[in-house]
């Protein structure tokens, strides 16, 4: 399996976007709470456990596999484009 397609799976595991649910904007899977929150919190930083603490729905390996994507994410791109 290609990693694009092991990412995308990755993602729709952890992740859902739906107008229905707060019109669109990617949220935790099976809650209200968007990712961007989880970015925010950490970029004004705020911890971690401060997060999980105000977003119970999620769960700490939910936060740490998107972290862990975002990573991998970042780091697959950043090396795809340092070959070119």
């Amino acid at each position: 399996m290609k990693l694009a397609e092991q990412t995308k799976l990755s993602v729709d595991k952890l992740i859902t976007c739906d107008t229905e649910i707060m019109s669109g904007t990617p949220v935790f899977k099976n809650t209200r709470v968007p990712i961007k929150n989880l970015t925010d919190y950490l970029e004004t930083g705020e911890s971690l456990d401060e997060f999980l603490e105000d977003f119970p729905s999620v769960s700490r390996e939910q936060a740490v596999q998107i972290l862990e994507l975002a990573t991998e994410v970042l780091l697959t791109h950043a090396y795809a484009n340092s070959h070119r």
